[in-house]
């Protein structure tokens, strides 16, 4: 915990310069002072019971040695007997207010490691104020002060908190902790360290998975194809399931005592993990990941030079030649302190982690911070009282949903020592609303489950939101998205390319929208209508959107050079037919221009419009109507 080993820091520098320096300022008895020296002795040898009994002869012989007072109750603080230690402490300040005014600091600290958040913030207060005091303690002294004034006021206005317990089938006699889930809800990986029956020592950390089914957690598995005979930890799912990120220390695989490492998964099999290597893994500590659910950056924790304190979360984004040299967080979330634990939501844009660097109740607090409209985390926000408490709260994932928070804790109802639970989350804790897409790439022909690469494009802002592979022994697909529209472009070689588009904006319960991509192999006669080229009501100007679908047909077009195709418009049966037709020939047209401005050669290509002769649907509803409004292309030559 960070406060007692600050509050030790603080006992082992008085307990060195009482060694080396014989002079005492509050008593000039030679007989209490060789007692005290004996004390001295007896602790370095870890003799403390004979420590002790030397120290109160000291005090028998001169009652008012505020040194030997203090040094009694740095034995008893040793010990963990707090209240004797702070009862002696006091007596020492009591005795001579001015002897050692560390002395103010270190009760501040002992009064706030017990959750005595007031009694913490008067001595944290005096300490400050006085004068002569180092740089290092006073800084100290400011930052628990903060922590105190906090604490006092985060207990005034407790958050709603009602953790319930994941059920036998989770929780067991072992330890379980570090969760990870997919977005859509219904897969649960997590850290088990099994302990021995009888003694109860931990022994080995593997991880396991439960299934979300009949409103409970399944009877959790252990992963046999990643567990190894040393530890696994720190998991991160990605957000379909398909890629795991997680730590492993002390390899031969390894760069330095603690590296990230991945999997992927095939079916229903996990492939054999990789180090993912530099310039994420360094020889430093480099753990703890969490990758985006656009794929896109993984956050991580390392204690690798350039951070603030001892231990950070960095960044990596992943480009075209591997993953992007790490970018500190910055101030703002790293402090002097140590953060760890980062989950980023798959909303991309909220941060939770831990840190006993902020202000906070105890030795480490849960925080949230989400990214603003520039890419920037402002300053994190304290997820308040009793989430948080004067123990270690070390770690929490949030549900896709944004509904609920996940964290392992000791709680009264706890299977073993440490448990998972959920809790509902306060609205200023929730991350943003999103949704998800699922569903299963297959062969048209055959039906047989295909991987293909997918794309997600935000209609409104042009970027590419998401992209992914489907599983390559299944077809399935899971992608989690923002409350946007969005243009879908599945592509896989050999096969004509699937367009749609769809809009998730009125979503707003996390419901998935559930598609299904069929992909047809190329052959001469097959068509793709482009579902994602706009033009504006009753005109042929392609809209800018537009140029999403059709950078991607000129992809397609440079993939397969020896393909030609036709190029066609299509209305509904609304209004004159020769303008319809006229209108149709036109956007097959602008359609046309724009590939050979792209350098798609023009005697592959040929433009039509057929108004609306080749209805896909009736006329006699809206909806039919849009289907028969359209673009498409024609495979003529392969």
């Amino acid at each position: 915990m960070k406060n007692r080993i600050l509050a030790l820091f603080l006992i082992l520098s008085t307990t060195i310069v009482l060694a080396q320096n014989p002079t005492y300022t509050t008593t000039t008895n030679d007989k209490a002072i060789k007692q005290m020296e004996k004390a001295l002795q007896f602790f370095d040898l870890r003799k403390d019971d004979e420590a002790i009994k030397a120290v109160n002869k000291a005090l028998e012989l001169d009652p008012n040695f505020a040194e030997a007072v203090k040094f009694l109750g740095d034995i008893y603080y040793d010990h963990k007997e707090t209240a004797k230690a702070l009862e002696q402490y006091k007596k020492a300040l009591k005795i001579n207010p001015k002897f050692n005014s560390s002395l103010y600091l270190q009760i501040g600290i002992v009064e706030f490691e017990q959750a005595n958040y007031p009694e913490a913030k008067a001595f944290l207060a005096e300490f400050v104020k006085l004068p002569g005091t180092s740089s290092k303690n006073k800084s100290i002294g400011e930052q628990m002060l903060k922590s105190a004034i906090f604490a006092e006021e985060a207990i005034k206005h407790p958050v709603p908190f009602n953790p319930i317990n994941l059920g036998n089938g989770v929780n067991t006699f072992h330890y379980e902790y570090f969760p990870a889930t997919t977005v859509d809800d219904k897969t649960l990986l997590f850290t088990r360290n099994l302990r021995d029956e009888k003694s109860g020592q931990m022994q080995q950390e593997d991880f396991y998975i439960s299934y979300f089914t009949n409103g409970a957690w399944s009877l959790a598995r252990p992963i046999i194809d990643i567990n190894t005979e040393v530890n696994e930890g720190a998991p991160s799912l990605s957000a379909d399931g398909q890629y795991l990120f997680y730590s492993g220390c002390d390899r031969p695989s390894g760069f330095g005592s603690c590296d990230i490492y991945l999997s992927k998964k095939t079916g229903d099999k996990w492939g054999k993990p990789k180090n993912i290597g530099a310039p994420v893994n360094t020889k430093h500590w480099d753990t703890q990941p969490s990758f985006s659910s656009d794929g896109k950056t993984l956050y991580f924790v390392s204690n690798r030079p350039g951070g603030y304190g001892g231990s950070d979360i960095w960044v990596s984004s992943v480009t075209e030649k591997g993953w992007g040299l790490p970018v500190n967080l910055g101030p703002t979330i790293n402090t002097a302190g140590s953060e760890q634990s980062p989950y980023i939501h798959p909303d991309t844009k909220t941060l939770y982690f831990s840190s006993d660097g902020h202000p906070g109740m105890g030795s480490s607090d849960l925080f949230v911070s989400t990214m603003d409209k520039n890419g920037n985390f402002p300053v994190p926000k304290n997820m308040g009282y009793p989430i948080n408490t004067n123990n270690e709260e070390s770690s929490i994932i949030v549900s896709g949903s944004g509904k609920y928070g996940y964290i392992s804790v000791e709680k009264d109802g706890a299977q073993g020592g440490l448990d998972l639970f959920a809790f509902e989350l306060t609205e200023e804790n929730k991350p943003q609303i999103i949704s998800y897409m699922k569903g299963k790439v297959y062969d048209k022909e055959t039906k047989q489950p295909l991987e293909a690469k997918f794309e997600l494009i935000n209609l409104e802002t042009q970027i590419l939101a998401v992209t992914s592979t489907s599983n390559s022994g299944n077809g399935e697909f899971l992608v989690s998205l923002p409350t946007n529209n969005y243009a879908l472009n599945v592509s896989k070689s050999g096969y004509l390319f699937y367009s749609e588009n769809f809009s998730l904006k009125e979503n707003k319960d996390n419901k998935p929208y559930i598609k299904d991509v069929p992909l047809t192999p190329i052959k001469v006669g097959e068509k793709v209508v482009l579902k994602n080229v706009f033009f504006e009501t009753a005109k042929f100007d392609l809209k800018q959107e537009s140029k999403i679908e059709l950078n991607k047909l000129v992809a397609f077009l440079e993939a397969n050079p020896n393909l030609k195709i036709e190029l066609s418009g299509h209305t509904d049966n609304v209004g004159d037919k020769k303008y319809n037709q006229t209108l149709s020939q036109n956007r097959a047209k602008a359609v046309y221009d724009y590939l050979i401005a792209n350098k798609v050669v023009a005697t592959r290509l040929t433009f039509v419009g057929y108004g609306d002769t080749q209805p896909l649907a009736k006329n006699d509803t809206e909806e039919g109507k849009a289907q028969n409004r359209r673009t498409e292309f024609k495979v003529t030559a392969n």
